[in-house]
């Protein structure tokens, strides 16, 4: 499938109505969400005929484009596993669902090959988005693809080769996060913030 194809299946996976700030749920929109799993799949091998999890799945873009490039999926939340039930079944792409909390997850299904992920990017609760990454490099068999803040780039590698144990670390690329007003707080229509699109593999 090309780049642009995934990008307009994508477009019409439906996002939160009524997101929940204290998750830091926002959307992962099809710009972003199509090069990571393209990415990933046609420069890594990493998804296609790959056992794939998708972490804090939110609406469930990250799982559904690995799911059209011919991955078996689990998806992992702890609140919003029925909008991506939802998404998944108007799309018709198939995929297991796991209702759980990040930072309890002990996995016990079959073996998870990659991990892909938007987390919390920490702003609303510190250490979010390390919680997710330390859990992400603990199941994932070879690889995680994951995003964040650019602001914390020193951080997120320190974290995962020291603290967490990844064999590397690498920025693939730097990309433009268009955040929509989703919340009260929100003063204008849109933010754009620059995120980093990491590839970290295990030892």
């Amino acid at each position: 499938m090309k780049l642009k194809q995934l990008e307009s299946i994508l477009g019409d996976v439906t996002q939160f109505s009524s997101p929940k700030i204290d998750l830091e749920q926002y959307p992962t929109g099809p710009h972003i969400a199509s090069r990571l799993i393209y990415t990933a799949e046609n420069s890594f091998g990493d998804i296609s005929e790959k056992i794939v999890a998708d972490f804090g799945c939110g609406c469930g873009t990250l799982g559904i484009a690995s799911s059209l490039l011919e991955a078996s999926l689990f998806y992992i939340d702890y609140e919003a596993l029925e909008m991506a039930q939802s998404n998944t079944m108007e799309l018709e792409v198939e995929m297991d669902f796991v209702l759980d909390n990040i930072q309890d997850l002990a996995w016990r299904g079959p073996v998870v090959d990659t991990v892909v992920m938007n987390p919390p990017f920490g702003t609303r609760r510190k250490g979010a988005d390390m919680e997710f990454l330390s859990a992400a490099l603990k199941t994932a068999k070879t690889a995680v693809y994951s995003l964040h803040k650019t602001s914390t780039r020193e951080h997120v590698r320190r974290g995962a080769l020291r603290d967490f144990k990844a064999k590397t670390a690498e920025v693939l690329y730097e990309l433009r996060y268009d955040l929509p007003a989703s919340y009260k707080f929100h003063k204008k229509r849109e933010v754009d913030i620059a995120v980093d699109l990491w590839r970290f593999t295990v030892s």
